[in-house]
């Protein structure tokens, strides 16, 4: 039992050429820097950065972001050299299939799964509550759920996933067209909430810029809640400081989670050795700057101490702190739109990922078929809407909500150690982008990744665990015994051993 047998680049690059389950490409590099831009900026620029600020870092709540761009960063050129190398969907999984192995391919596409599926079904969860929130701005009171005997169900989410899967369905390029409008459009609101904010800053809001630390505050659910480095080394919970700034790093990365969707898309992009890097780039270089002028925006509305003191605080909570209540139809519009083109993108990568083990046969390969008029994995993306729609409009998904930090991380770290077995196990190829300073930056990579997700809450640890349980239960009951290269070897050892020994 060859647990760790690697899929060649040349095998990866032929399957994306078999009839009836390749894809068109068509994606240019304005596309995917908006795709990354759109997946990026959602909600979340309007809540995450004010929790951090108000629960961990303070107005040093840039700097938590400015650690989480560079981690990504780092992550991201690893990343770009993979994609240019090896230009097909699947991004992580196919990445980490070519370099350690398939047992280690199937986890991180798992994780990737994971990921991607709760990404979607939390952010379509928000998506249906910001509607109603919206509505209620408006004064036409519309509620977000509505009860089915003793069932809870969240309309929203049901109609935005169904919507946005039949748009995928129906072409790619039709998908980053629409794509296109609805991220320009919330690019533009973002942009005036933060000119608007500016004329509330005010200076002495950002002393102290990195408030000294304090134990965090006890609750009943206090280990589950802390995060599992300080659980392992002993430490007492504590907010703001230097660890404050770490763990709203840890937070905050969720902003920047939609990039290794992103890659992705290498099979659909025109051009990948130069498109892909260019893209992924640009886009990560307007997010981090959007982000970093909406958490200098909300520190210097309102004191971080007064952030803290609300239960959910968020962008609109600074702009009711200065009595501008007006503000806050504008950014519920905003939170509106910029989560409409979150779930688009998230679904699209959950039903690349879902095609690429497919095509390996360690999911049903029927799943990787794609349709002959429009050229995508009709059946998966399908499939793809049905779990999310299911689990955003009749589960409390929320709650898992850490879990895509942490799927995130992990298919980092493994891509980051990827590149150096790459280049060890293929010194002749020469792709058209390599990460630069040698073996240095995939090892900070993977070291930072690694740092983040132990500064995770332990109650996500215990979640990702039983994930990984019930994965390697599927990988070994049916993903292992249908395995393509498994057969593939098998029926080469048969045929090289003599018939009069069979």
């Amino acid at each position: 039992m060859n647990l760790f047998r690697t899929k060649s680049i040349e095998s990866s690059l032929a399957d994306a050429q078999e009839p009836g389950r390749g894809l068109k490409r068509s994606l240019t590099t304005w596309d995917l820097m908006i795709m990354g831009v759109a997946v990026a900026v959602g909600a979340g620029i309007f809540s995450v950065g004010a929790n951090a600020a108000a629960n961990h870092s303070g107005p040093a709540v840039s700097i938590s972001f400015i650690l989480a761009a560079i981690t990504c960063a780092l992550a991201i050129m690893c990343y770009a050299e993979f994609a240019t190398a090896i230009p097909v969907a699947g991004s992580a999984y196919v990445f980490t299939y070519a370099t350690v192995g398939e047992l280690l391919a199937w986890i991180i596409g798992w994780n990737l799964i994971l990921e991607l599926l709760m990404a979607g079904s939390v952010i379509a969860k928000y998506w249906g509550i910001y509607l109603s929130n919206f509505f209620e701005a408006v004064n036409i009171p519309v509620p977000s759920s509505f009860e089915v005997g003793p069932i809870t169900v969240f309309w929203g989410p049901l109609v935005v996933v169904a919507v946005f899967t039949f748009v995928l369905v129906m072409g790619t390029k039709l998908a980053a067209r629409i794509n296109n409008v609805f991220t320009l459009i919330k690019i533009g609101i973002v942009l005036f909430v933060i000119v608007v904010g500016f004329f509330y800053v005010k200076a002495e809001n950002y002393t102290p810029f990195v408030p000294p630390s304090q134990p965090a505050p006890a609750t009943e659910s206090s280990w589950q809640l802390q995060p599992f480095l300080s659980l392992m080394t002993g430490a007492e919970p504590s907010m703001y400081g230097f660890a404050g700034i770490i763990s709203g790093a840890a937070l905050v990365f969720f902003a920047f989670i939609g990039f290794d969707v992103v890659a992705t898309s290498a099979e659909e992009v025109k051009n990948p050795a130069k498109t892909l890097p260019r893209g992924i780039f640009a886009g990560l270089a307007v997010v981090t700057v959007l982000y970093i002028l909406v958490t200098l925006a909300v520190t210097g509305m309102v004191s971080y101490s007064d952030l803290a003191k609300a239960e959910d605080p968020s962008l609109s909570t600074a702009f009711s702190l200065v009595g501008a209540d007006w503000a806050v139809v504008i950014i519920s519009l905003g939170s509106l739109i910029g989560l409409t083109t979150v779930i688009m993108v998230l679904l699209m990568g959950l039903a690349r990922v879902m095609m690429a083990m497919s095509r390996d046969g360690l999911l049903p390969r029927g799943l990787s078929k794609t349709s002959e008029k429009h050229a995508t994995p009709a059946r998966t993306q399908i499939l793809s809407g049905v779990l999310v729609g299911l689990l955003a409009g009749f589960t409390p998904v929320e709650v898992l909500s850490e879990m895509i930090n942490i799927g995130t991380l992990s298919a980092f770290v493994m891509v980051s150690i990827g590149i150096l077995v790459l280049r060890r196990k293929r010194p002749d190829l020469k792709p058209a982008f390599r990460v630069p300073f040698g073996p240095v930056i995939p090892i900070a990579s993977a070291l930072l990744c690694i740092y983040l997700m132990l500064n995770l809450a332990t109650l996500t640890w215990v979640f990702f665990a039983i994930w990984m349980a019930v994965g390697l239960a599927f990988y070994f009951s049916y993903g292992h015994w249908n395995s393509r290269l498994r057969r593939e070897e098998a029926a080469g050892l048969a045929t090289s051993v003599p018939s009069n020994l069979t």
